[in-house]
């Protein structure tokens, strides 16, 4: 999710914690062993959460700068819109880098991809005192370390290759992950709300060989369940899925995964990025962070721990606290099957220090401090290195 709508174009179709501390506590230790962060924060967190955050290279495979998309036309086009305040929010967040993906399509889809891409390569290099673009696997680890928050480019949707060579452009451009398909059906494969899913189609075949040697990564979050297993077939390469979760948990929902495509998942050497979506993760209320939780357990019950990453699939903020039209314009773009609900976000997990209740939660579920570094990022850093190089 999400889609992207601009003013000037419609893109419909979104070490040691010792060594940290200070920068990180903003209140005293309010019980033993527990902190609170961020100043007016009412949440505190055990030492051993924070210190996995912060020792860890956090990656979240789906985020984008922002959901409020007025503001986020004035980051990309308004020399100093976007302010050393602004980016405080990222920092403190403990998140290193962002998949800023959103989904794009259509007639004019090579012209919206490209004018995104763009902007956001410049966005980064007029901000290169806190961002920086991730192109391979070692960027992850150097820009933790050089105090700034990568950038991975992708997009939702593989409709701007029109032809083979349209991969390599792109690829040049600096996009790395590509998802196969949005929601619809393409020239490549099928979505996930399709009436039919008859798989890859021969180009997509072609695009997936293509993507895999330039080293792009394939993705197939939105994928129709023919196509993901397809594309898993079809690769050299682990095919991603950067932002998805169980169905045998979430009613069935089209937009989730059968345990056939993690088990794919798991054979390929892949990794499952668990979203926070609503209705991706329960399909009746109350819900909370404990049932998102569960969607981690049932991925690593059926493939390890070591295939478990996050996509978040929202902002820092959330889809909640989108503007009113912006947010009633998203909910209309999307089929009746994706069953949105009064809200989009899960509590506990909807703002930016997320990935610290995550991480609380993941303790919680008894998962070691070796495993939750792998979700927080590790095991997606891996499985980067097979597919880009490092």
């Amino acid at each position: 999710m999400p889609h992207l709508r601009f003013a000037h174009a419609d893109m419909t179709t979104r070490r040691s914690f010792l060594a940290t501390a200070a920068l990180a506590v903003a209140a005293p230790a309010i019980n033993r062993g527990r902190f609170r962060l961020f100043a007016g924060g009412a949440t505190d967190y055990s030492a051993r959460a924070i210190g996995l955050v912060q020792r860890s290279t956090v990656i979240d495979m789906l985020s984008p700068l922002t959901l409020n998309f007025p503001v986020m036309e004035k980051w990309l086009t308004v020399p100093g819109a976007f302010t050393a305040r602004d980016f405080e929010e990222f920092k403190a967040s403990g998140i290193n880098a962002l998949h800023i993906a959103v989904g794009v399509g259509g007639n004019d889809a090579y012209q919206q991809s490209y004018r995104y891409l763009s902007m956001h390569n410049s966005f980064v290099t007029m901000h290169d005192q806190w961002f920086a673009r991730v192109t391979t696997a070692a960027d992850f680890d150097r820009i933790k370390q050089s105090g700034r928050v990568g950038i991975v480019l992708g997009l939702q949707n593989s409709e701007h290759f029109r032809k083979l060579d349209d991969v390599d452009e792109f690829f040049k451009l600096g996009q790395r992950v590509s998802q196969l398909t949005y929601n619809a059906r393409n020239m490549i494969g099928n979505g996930s709300t399709e009436r039919r899913d008859e798989g890859l189609s021969d180009y997509g075949v072609s695009v997936v060989e293509r993507m895999n040697k330039v080293g792009m990564a394939v993705d197939v979050s939105h994928c129709g369940d023919r196509t993901s297993l397809d594309a898993f077939e079809v690769s050299k390469a682990p095919v991603l899925i950067t932002h998805s979760n169980a169905r045998a948990l979430a009613s069935g929902h089209p937009r989730t995964k059968p345990d056939e495509v993690f088990q794919a998942a798991g054979k390929a050497g892949s990794v499952v990025g668990i979203t926070g979506v609503r209705m991706f993760v329960k399909g009746s209320e109350p819900t909370t962070i404990e049932d998102l939780l569960n969607h981690f357990d049932h991925v690593s019950k059926l493939i390890g721990p070591e295939h478990l990453g996050v996509g978040s699939d929202i902002d820092l903020h959330g889809y909640d606290k989108m503007p009113p039209d912006e947010y009633a314009r998203l909910k209309a773009s999307y089929k009746g099957v994706y069953g949105f609900r009064e809200k989009i976000d899960i509590e506990g997990v909807d703002h930016p220090k997320r990935m610290f209740d995550l991480t609380e939660g993941l303790i919680r579920r008894k998962y070691t401090d070796a495993q939750i570094e792998g979700i927080l990022g590790g095991n997606f850093k891996r499985v980067f290195a097979q597919i880009w190089g490092s």
